[in-house]
């Protein structure tokens, strides 16, 4: 596996992994995720306007991170393995390869943000040093469906 920075021409094959992951959560929540909408569009916006990283095994994405940088921290999104790959570590080698880039551009902190309903990434990410700080709901909904988490960097 090679883990690298992603290109605006890796962004449709990035938008189809970001799609099956999503698609194939251990559980529907709601409401649905964005992330099923994404297209070759948003994605190559989304890596225009921050960044992201890929996971490649041979020449196959695998895997991907996007993020941007949100005042002092690097927000990080859309964290996709492909369901066949999962169980290797993928997600927190992605992770880390964002922390990387957080320290090299300077930022204090990482956020994320995970749905409640899916409590097995919240505690991916715990793993990966991250703090639920908050929950917020989506529009329209009253009671919460979102965790807010930070990794501060020392």
């Amino acid at each position: 596996m090679v883990l690298r920075s992603l290109t605006l021409a890796d962004a449709d094959e990035a938008a189809g992994i970001i799609r099956t992951a999503f698609a194939a959560q251990s559980r529907p929540t709601g409401p649905p995720s964005s992330a099923l909408l994404e297209t070759e569009q948003t994605i190559a916006a989304k890596i225009a306007a921050g960044g992201g990283f890929g996971a490649f095994d041979g020449y196959a994405l695998i895997a991907v991170a996007l993020w941007s940088i949100n005042g002092d921290a690097l927000h990080v999104a859309r964290v996709s393995v492909a369901p066949r790959t999962r169980g290797r570590g993928i997600a927190r080698s992605l992770i880390a390869v964002c922390e990387t880039e957080a320290r090299e551009r300077g930022v204090r902190r990482m956020t994320l943000k995970t749905r409640l309903e899916l409590p097995e990434n919240e505690r991916l990410f715990e793993r990966c040093g991250f703090a639920r700080r908050e929950v917020e709901a989506h529009p329209g909904f009253e009671a919460p469906t979102t965790a807010v988490m930070e990794k501060v960097l020392g």
